[in-house]
C-alpha cells in the first residue's frame, strides 16, 4: 500500500463534498439537456404553426378565442413530449452513448409526441375545449424541424459537457481491477476517449508489483486491498477486468467494496461473455430453459436487408467518387512505377479466398522486403500511398468487391490466408468471424483497432458485431466511418 501514500498528490476535496458537488453538476447538466429539448420541440412546432398561420386563416379555420384552450394544449403537449423522451431513454445520461443511437431515439420520441398531439387535440375537443386548427404541412414540417433542432441542440450540449470535463467537471475517478489483457483493453478504450471524463487512478493486480507502472498507469495494490484503495483514492467507479477467474472469485472482489459508495462494472474476459447475445434465459410454461441464439445474420431476411444496404451504399459511393478514383489512378501511375491497382488474396465468407482490390500504396517489391502489417514510417509505402492510407482512399476500389458480393460495407476486416491459419490456432473462436462477409469497415476499425493492433481485441469486437448485428448497428458504423474520414481522425491509419 506504500504506492498509494508515498506519491505527492494535489489537494482533493473530502469525498462527501466532492460527491455533493458532482451530483449538483449532474443535475444542472440534466436540466440543461431538458431545457434544450423543450426549446427545440416547442420552437419547432410553434414556429411552423405561426409560419403557416396565413394558410390556416385563408382556409377558413378560426383560432380558439379562449386562451385556456391554447394553454391546455401546450401543457398536455409538453407532458406528452416529456413522457416520450423519458420512455425512450433520452435522459439516462450514459457516458459514451452513441450519437447514432441517440438520434434514433430522438426520431422515435418526436414521432410518438406528434401522434400524441393528435390525440390530445381530439380529447380536448371532447372536453369542451376549442380545437387547435392545423394542417398536414404544419405537422410534417414541425416533426422534421423538431428532429433536426433537437439533435443539433443535443450535439451542442454534448460538446459543452466534453468541454467542462477538461476542467475536471463531471469527471469520474476510476480504478481498474486487473492489469492483464482485459484490464489493459479497458484502459486503452478510456485513453482513446478522454471526452468521457474518466480519470483512471490506477490498477489493482496480483500479477504486477505494487508501485510499478503498466502502460504509464500505477499499480496501487493487490486485489484483496481493493476496499482500502477505493477509500484512499476516493474512487467513484471500479471497473473489474479480470481474466481466468471463477464466478466465486469475482463475487469475492465485488463483496470487498459492496459497502463502499462506488459504482461497480464488470468487463467480461471470455469470448463467450463478450458476445453475451448467444445465451439467454427463458422459460417454457414456468420451466426455466437456457437457449442458445443464432447470430442475427443467420436469418435470411436480415441477410437480404444487409445485402440491399450494401448495394445501395456501394453504388452511391462509386458514383460520387468516380472522378476522385480516376484522379487517384492517374496519380498512382505518376508517383511510382508499377500497376495502379493492387490485388491481394484474402479470406472471406465461410473461409473462402477472394481477391481484394485496392489502389497500390507500396513499392512493387514490398512483399519481398518485408511482409506484415504496415507501421508508422514504413519504408515500403510510397509518398502518395502514405496520403491515401491516411484517409483510407486506397480502399475505395473495395466497393467493387462489395457489388461483386465478395465483401460487405460493414464486417470483420479480411486477412491473408497465412494470418488466418495462424490466428485460428491461437485465438478461440477466431474462425467465427468468417461466418459473415468481410467488410470495408467494421466495429473494431471505428474503435481504433486497425493496422498493427491487438488481434485478440479486434476479434472481440468482430464477434460482438456479428452476434449483435442490426441494420441500425451497420448505419452507426457507416456514419462513424464517415465522420472519421471527414475529420481525418483515423487511428492507426498508416
Amino acid at each position: 500500500m506504500a504506492a498509494i501514500s508515498s506519491a505527492p498528490r494535489r489537494y482533493v476535496a473530502p469525498i462527501s463534498k466532492r460527491r455533493i458537488r458532482a451530483r449538483a453538476w449532474r443535475i444542472l447538466l440534466a436540466l440543461a439537456l431538458i431545457g434544450c429539448d423543450t426549446v427545440a420541440v416547442n420552437a419547432s412546432f410553434i414556429g411552423m404553426y405561426f409560419w403557416h398561420l396565413p394558410e390556416i386563416t385563408a382556409s377558413g379555420f378560426l383560432l380558439p378565442s379562449d386562451p385556456r384552450s391554447i394553454w391546455a394544449f401546450l401543457l398536455l403537449f409538453n407532458l406528452a413530449f416529456g413522457f416520450s423522451f423519458v420512455a425512450s431513454g433520452l435522459y439516462d445520461l450514459r457516458r459514451g452513448a452513441s450519437r447514432v443511437d441517440e438520434a434514433y431515439k430522438v426520431f422515435i420520441a418526436i414521432s410518438l409526441t406528434t401522434i400524441l398531439a393528435f390525440l390530445i387535440n381530439t380529447i380536448l375537443t371532447q372536453s369542451n375545449y376549442a380545437t387547435i386548427p392545423w394542417t398536414t404541412s404544419i405537422i410534417a414540417l414541425g416533426w422534421l424541424v423538431a428532429i433536426v433542432s433537437t439533435i443539433t441542440l443535443r450535439f451542442l450540449h454534448r460538446h459543452l459537457v466534453f468541454w467542462l470535463r477538461t476542467y475536471d467537471i463531471d469527471t469520474r475517478r476510476v480504478l481498474i481491477v486487473g492489469a492483464r489483457a482485459p484490464g489493459r483493453a479497458v484502459w486503452h478504450t478510456i485513453r482513446r476517449a478522454p471526452e468521457l471524463g474518466y480519470r483512471v487512478q490506477g490498477f489493482l493486480s496480483d500479477t504486477q508489483p505494487v508501485g510499478s507502472l503498466v502502460e504509464g498507469v500505477p499499480v496501487l495494490g493487490r486485489i484483496d486491498h481493493l476496499d482500502r484503495v477505493v477509500r484512499a483514492t476516493r474512487a467513484d467507479e471500479v471497473l473489474i477486468a479480470l481474466s481466468g477467474r471463477t464466478q466465486e472469485e469475482l463475487l469475492h472482489v465485488v463483496a470487498l467494496i459492496q459497502d463502499e459508495s462506488v459504482a461497480i462494472k464488470v468487463y467480461p474476459d471470455t469470448f463467450h461473455l463478450i458476445t453475451n447475445n448467444e445465451v439467454s434465459i427463458g422459460d417454457l410454461n414456468g420451466l426455466p430453459l437456457v437457449s442458445v441464439k443464432n447470430a442475427a445474420l443467420d436469418n435470411p431476411w436480415n441477410q437480404t436487408l444487409k445485402r440491399t444496404l450494401d448495394i445501395a451504399v456501394a453504388s452511391l459511393v462509386l458514383l460520387v467518387t468516380s472522378p476522385l478514383m480516376l484522379a487517384i489512378a492517374v496519380l498512382v501511375k505518376l508517383d511510382s512505377p508499377g500497376p495502379t491497382f493492387f490485388l491481394q488474396e484474402r479470406v472471406g465468407l465461410d473461409g473462402k479466398p477472394f481477391w481484394m482490390l485496392k489502389f497500390r500504396t507500396m513499392r512493387t517489391d514490398s512483399e519481398a522486403t518485408g511482409p506484415g502489417w504496415t507501421k508508422p514510417g514504413d519504408p515500403r509505402v510510397t509518398r502518395l500511398g502514405a496520403l491515401l492510407r491516411r484517409y483510407s482512399l486506397d480502399e475505395l476500389p473495395q466497393f467493387i468487391n462489395v457489388l461483386r458480393g465478395d465483401m460487405s460495407v460493414v464486417g470483420p476486416r479480411p486477412e491473408q490466408p497465412r494470418w488466418v491459419h495462424l490466428f485460428s490456432q491461437q485465438i478461440p473462436r477466431y474462425m467465427r468471424r468468417h461466418k459473415e462477409k468481410a467488410g470495408i469497415t467494421g466495429w473494431a476499425q471505428v474503435n481504433g483497432l486497425r493496422g498493427d493492433t491487438s488481434i485478440e481485441e479486434r476479434t472481440r469486437y468482430d464477434l460482438y458485431y456479428i452476434e449483435n448485428w442490426s441494420l441500425l448497428f451497420d448505419l452507426k458504423i457507416i456514419l462513424k466511418t464517415m465522420v472519421s474520414f471527414i475529420t481525418g481522425r483515423q487511428e492507426n491509419a498508416y
